[in-house]
């Protein structure tokens, strides 16, 4: 579950990480309200999506005046930012920055533990950080019995280059994180910019926080955060329809079943359009488990046509206990049951109990819509073709 920036801060905040004052608001009135409610002076106001690029389709802008502050929240309310809907702005001081650094902990599975990454280079796109200078990127392996205490938090900083001098006041607040991580079941905190401001404060400007799912039993406030407004409405549906769906930005739908598959298919993709116009990457993550019959297939396709950053789909199944003859038909029938809310090509891959009898099905049907491929590989690069073409 990812949190909306402003849920993120309120979070932050909670565990003592210092943060700037946030107002949140739904429409201009209420933005207004908000600026009076900070003491106005110059505010930065912010579009609250769980997407990426925001200040590049301007759903980031300072305003110095509440007659601004009504210019601007008009302008980014509403607005459409990746296929994200904004629904809430938050408004916040601008702040007087002298530095901006990059912190992050996140569940590193590969390695059965945490694993934190800071740099001296924050405010900027961490991937192409971490891809065009590496060395610039400091990882530490984070020991779960131990967590970040002084000496870790020290490690680390001292591995991402920062003076001596600074470490005691930047690593209080990296412990905070911790806490904040370890306590609210999180796979993800990240801070960028994490800032020094002029007169020496470090402050968490920007976060992101994403939650376990799982863990949500032991968290009753979690609520609230699907009732936020500003949820992104494909996920809310999907979860309506019991759906296991995660909204992704990407143009490549993707349908599996097994959340393992499911991770590799989003993997094959990623890479088979890599040198493609567009570089289409997934667009989601759907998980429909052992239940492929043609409701639960309707309903999938459903929600992913329903993205208009979507461009292709890609069913990529093996048949066990479900045989692949029962994905056909499911996949036949939810087409028939669509009818012309079904409009994006589909690429299907089945493997498994019974394939040649689902491939025999698919065959027969000839549906217009539907391209057959026998690899994983085959069938992702088809897809991310034909979502290449399709932007």
């Amino acid at each position: 579950m990812d949190l909306l920036e402003f849920q993120a801060r309120d979070l932050f905040e909670r565990f003592g990480v210092p943060v700037l004052p946030g107002r949140v608001a739904t429409t201009v009135d209420e933005a207004l309200e908000g600026y009076e409610g900070l003491g106005g002076g110059t505010v930065v106001v912010k579009a609250q999506v769980r997407v990426g690029g925001r200040g590049k389709a301007g759903g980031v802008k300072l305003a110095k005046s509440a007659s601004e502050v009504a210019e601007v929240a008009g302008q980014i309310l509403g607005m459409d930012i990746k296929g994200h809907t904004v629904e809430t702005v938050m408004l916040s001081p601008a702040a007087e920055i002298a530095d901006e650094y990059y912190f992050s902990i996140l569940l590193d599975r590969a390695a059965n533990g945490y694993l934190a990454m800071c740099s001296l280079e924050g405010g900027v796109e961490i991937e192409q950080l971490a891809e065009e200078r590496p060395e610039a990127l400091a990882k530490v392996q984070i020991d779960p019995a131990v967590g970040i205490d002084e000496a870790t938090a020290t490690e680390i900083l001292r591995q991402a280059g920062f003076e001596e001098k600074d470490h005691a006041k930047i690593g209080l607040v990296l412990r905070k994180l911790w806490h904040a991580f370890i306590e609210s079941d999180a796979t993800l905190v990240e801070v960028n910019p994490l800032v020094r401001t002029g007169s020496g404060y470090i402050l968490a400007l920007d976060g992101k926080v994403t939650l376990d799912d799982n863990a949500e039993f032991r968290h009753s406030d979690w609520a609230r955060y699907h009732e936020t407004a500003g949820n992104v409405d494909l996920e809310k549906q999907a979860r309506e329809l019991d759906l296991n769906y995660v909204k992704l930005d990407g143009s490549v739908g993707i349908i599996g079943n097994g959340a393992g598959l499911v991770m590799s298919t989003l993997d094959v993709v990623a890479a088979a359009g890599e040198d493609l116009p567009g570089q289409p990457k997934p667009a989601n993550f759907l998980d429909i488990g052992g239940g492929a019959s043609a409701q639960v297939m309707a309903n999938g396709l459903r929600i992913i046509m329903s993205d208009p950053q979507v461009k292709s789909v890609f069913v990529n199944v093996f048949g066990g206990i479900t045989a692949c003859n029962e994905v056909a038909h499911g996949i036949v029938t939810a087409l028939e049951m669509l009818g012309d809310e079904a409009q994006l090509p589909i690429v299907v891959r089945l493997d498994g109990n019974s394939v040649e009898v689902g491939k025999a099905i698919l065959a027969e049907a000839d549906h217009p819509l539907i391209t057959v491929k026998s690899t994983m590989d085959e069938a992702a690069r088809t897809a991310a073709q034909l979502a290449s073409k399709g932007n």
